[in-house]
């Protein structure tokens, strides 16, 4: 066997290994993590016999995901290694911002590597492309504007895995009915100016849907030993004002337990387990916290496989979500403002408003034009005036996703009401969690659209 074959065979051995030790599985198939690893290998060893290369295509997720380090992988398979992996492991951390912040730091590191670095990326990306995209239709329209993103700065990688990734992109890209992706390449040059992707109301959208998430608003889940006795234990929750903690199994969180759960025993005979639908990945949305929410008094995050985290409704009352919220209902209204403009030209519109308020609009417009503001009357409507134009019309109630116009009106006012007490500062979670969980429902299914 010549020492390239050893190389690889030890990369391979050593990042399986370091993958299986932490329990490290593919989030959507639940297969051993090497099944991604082998694939990626696999499409770097089909444009290029480098060693070194095919090495740390194994070795790519070990340093980001797992305890090893740069220092191991450079003692045990030299610097040349060493440094494709660390051009391969992101750089950004939670604390430098939501996930738009996050990936553009992680792009502008990728943008620095050597090609061969980045020919190893295109084969990442082909195949966790596949994966999302079969498997998680929602966040693979999320993950497919990070990936065009991506291959802005992927160019010089091998142009065989280039043209394969944009291709794949397209592809999937066309099977979710996505006609526009913010940052995609034609021929190597891009469709859009800069201009038009900071305007684009597709692109703002997305970028604010998947701004937050699950694990910007978790609490750490403080965790104790199954082994301890119960009553200890719940004085140690009662010192430190905890409402519920996690329960270690073999070093390992398996459950979690309430105070009034805790009985004289181990704590392992009083631990609740977690239930599927009552666990999310970190970079879950939102929405999908509010959806658990609202079937369980707990929703659980987990961080590279296990559970870290946990949110109740009371973190539903932190800034980030009440900005998300907020932010949400206007984000819907912008998409009523762009339905209302490509239906109706010429103002045609305004004969679905009564008098009164068409009027105050006009008084508005006129106001906004005195000092030099750049609007039109259709901007001048309230949230109500612009609900009531689409609800008047048949073919928007429909696309909208409402059955009758009783139901839109509803939905529109609770959305009035919810924007309200988000202004002003009011409680939500006691009196509007209704309106809150229902809305979180429509909000990505009418931004969808």
């Amino acid at each position: 066997m010549s020492p390239a074959t050893d190389q690889i065979k030890k990369a391979k051995h050593y990042a399986t290994q370091a993958h299986k030790r932490i329990r490290h599985k593919r989030k959507y198939t639940n297969q051993p993590y090497d099944i991604h690893l082998k694939a990626v290998a696999e499409l770097v060893s089909t444009v290029t016999d480098d060693p070194e290369m095919i090495a740390a295509a194994w070795l790519h997720d070990t340093v980001e995901d797992t305890p090893v380090t740069f220092h191991d992988i450079e003692r045990e398979f030299g610097a040349g290694t060493a440094q494709l992996v660390s051009d391969l492991t992101d750089v950004s951390k939670a604390s430098d911002g939501n996930r738009a912040v996050r990936k553009a730091i992680d792009r502008a590191h990728l943008a620095q590597a050597m090609p061969r670095a980045k020919t190893i990326k295109l084969a990442d990306l082909i195949d966790n492309c596949r994966d999302i995209c079969n498997n998680n239709l929602r966040f693979a329209r999320v993950f497919l504007t990070e990936m065009a993103a991506l291959l802005e700065v992927l160019g010089d990688g091998d142009a065989e895995l280039f043209a394969q990734a944009r291709q794949l992109l397209s592809d999937c890209a066309a099977s979710l009915q996505i006609e526009r992706i913010p940052i995609l390449f034609q021929g190597g040059e891009q469709e859009d100016s800069a201009a038009d992707k900071l305007l684009s109301h597709q692109h703002a959208q997305l970028q604010f849907i998947t701004a937050f998430t699950a694990k910007d608003i978790a609490e750490p889940l403080r965790s104790f030993d199954g082994e301890q006795k119960g009553p200890g234990i719940l004085q140690k929750m009662e010192e430190l004002n905890l409402f519920e903690a996690g329960v270690r199994i073999d070093g390992f969180i398996d459950g979690y337990v309430l105070p009034a759960d805790i009985c004289k025993d181990k704590l392992a005979k009083c631990v609740r387990q977690f239930r599927k639908d009552q666990v999310l990945d970190g970079d879950a949305s939102l929405s999908e916290v509010i959806h658990v929410l609202t079937r369980h008094t707990h929703c659980f995050v987990s961080l590279l496989g296990s559970v870290a985290g946990v949110i109740t409704r009371s973190d539903i009352q932190k800034p980030i979500v009440r900005m998300w919220l907020f932010g949400m209902i206007t984000l819907i209204e912008m998409n009523f403002a762009e339905r209302i403009r490509m239906k109706w030209e010429d103002e045609s519109w305004s004969s679905l408003i009564s008098s009164t308020r068409l009027s105050k609009a006009k008084e508005l417009l006129e106001e906004r034009r005195r000092r030099k503001q750049k609007c039109d009357l259709l901007d001048c409507l309230q949230f109500s005036d612009k609900a009531r134009i689409i609800i008047e019309d048949p073919e928007e109630l429909e696309y909208l996703g409402f059955n009758s116009k009783r139901i839109a009106k509803q939905i529109s006012k609770e959305l009035q009401s919810l924007r309200n007490n988000l202004a002003h500062s009011q409680d939500i979670v006691t009196h509007d969690w209704p309106q809150i969980a229902r809305l979180a429902k429509r909000f990505e299914k009418i931004l969808s659209r």
